[in-house]
């Protein structure tokens, strides 16, 4: 799976690079979103961005926990043109602009998985840890303007243990082009069985060591999604950035008793220095 994701990315990366030119006036940023960062101020080359993000989060996919998580934040970012590849977190990608109105991003993810210990409350035990892997996020997003006012996207998510689907669309707000802003987006997320399954199933072992009756999901709507975005520039160096999450969980998680709330939310905001 491993290799077939890898191949997947480098032929589809080579195949736009070769087909797009190389030397282009430079932008800033790469789309003036502030969802999409861009550490590289309109200049071709290499770019790093380093920071940390406070969040206030569930402890696991359902959960009625919720804390404080300190992250890491920003990423190494190297620009060509309307080619911006990127190595954030967990996560090795590229974007690229065409026509001014078609921005496409394609990266390969790791999924840590869910672990027994990250309900506090034991709500998870008898249940194990979840399986780790690899992912591949496929995202195409298009504008109906060139100042990015109004957009839609698509995304899809190919994991080993089951594959996502998104359907959105966003406005952007603020007087600025530079990335900076406020943004705010609304999504249907689907998904297959087994990627329900992940999160919410509970099979013959778990249910008898942990208690909980066996569930098996089927596949299909997952949520619906409220996600905002906020992006300031302090100076030509430090930025200030913000995020809110609200998914509303839909269709057959919420009879799961792994699902302890039918919905999830997510605030964080974060600080990061650009070199």
């Amino acid at each position: 799976m491993k290799k077939t994701i890898t191949l997947c990315f480098l032929l589809l990366t080579q195949s736009l690079l070769s087909n797009s030119a190389i030397a282009q006036e430079d932008k800033t940023p790469l789309v003036p979103l502030p969802s999409v960062d861009d550490f590289t101020k309109g200049e071709n080359g290499w770019a790093f961005g380093l920071g940390l993000g406070v969040e206030y989060e569930a402890a696991y996919e359902g959960s009625d926990e919720y804390g404080f998580e300190v992250d890491p934040a920003g990423a190494v970012q190297w620009r060509s043109g309307d080619n911006i590849f990127y190595w954030a977190g967990e996560a090795l990608g590229w974007r690229g602009l065409r026509d001014n109105r078609w921005l496409v991003d394609v990266a390969i993810g790791f999924d840590e998985g869910r672990e027994e210990s990250d309900s506090d409350d034991g709500h998870l035990d008898g249940l194990g840890d979840g399986e780790e892997g690899m992912e591949l996020v496929m995202q195409l997003r298009h504008t109906f303007d060139d100042n990015w006012r109004y957009w839609v996207d698509g995304r899809i998510v190919v994991t080993e243990n089951g594959n996502l689907g998104l359907l959105g669309m966003g406005k952007r707000f603020g007087e600025k082009n530079d990335g900076s802003g406020h943004e705010i987006a609304l999504a249907v997320v689907y998904h297959d069985s087994d990627y329900a399954n992940k999160d919410f199933g509970i099979d013959a072992d778990q249910a008898a060591a942990s208690g909980l009756p066996e569930t098996n999901l089927s596949g299909g709507f997952r949520s619906v999604g409220l996600n905002y975005n906020y992006r300031h520039y302090l100076n030509d160096n430090w930025q200030i950035f913000g995020e809110a999450v609200y998914e509303q969980y839909l269709g057959d998680i919420k009879d799961s008793p792994i699902a302890r709330n039918d919905y999830e939310a997510e605030i964080g905001l974060g600080v990061i220095y650009v070199f």
